[in-house]
């Protein structure tokens, strides 16, 4: 069993910057990759970025530079730094873990999620 716990959203006007954080519980953290998807109103969840075991990275096109995934396997924990924010990147934000070791952009990949965190852009 796995526990996510995401922390560091907020509101920021456009062009500013925020850091997610997600701690993970469990002694399988180093084996899994782990994913931070996002899902506004009305919208389906979408993969931001994720990072495999071996720190390779995916981001969607919508963040790419701008948007940093990165991960410290000696605390458990995984970050998103999001720079240049826009009014279209408001959303609750989530962090998951899939039982694998390599990237799936399918929400149905992963098996555990947290209870996310709102970033609010404002324009």
């Amino acid at each position: 069993q796995v526990q996510l716990v995401e922390s560091g959203g907020g509101l920021v006007q456009a062009g500013g910057s925020l850091r997610l954080s997600c701690a993970a519980s469990g002694r399988t953290f180093n084996s899994r990759a782990m994913g931070w998807f996002r899902q506004a109103p009305a919208k389906g969840r979408e993969l931001v970025a994720a990072i495999t075991s071996s720190s390779n990275t995916y981001y969607a096109d919508s963040v790419k530079g701008r948007f940093t995934i990165a991960r410290d396997n000696a605390k458990n924990t995984v970050y998103l730094q999001m720079n240049s924010l826009k009014p279209e990147d408001t959303a609750d934000y989530y962090c998951a873990a899939r039982t694998g070791v390599f990237i799936t952009t399918s929400p149905q990949g992963y098996d555990y999620w947290g209870q996310g965190t709102q970033v609010t852009v404002s324009s």
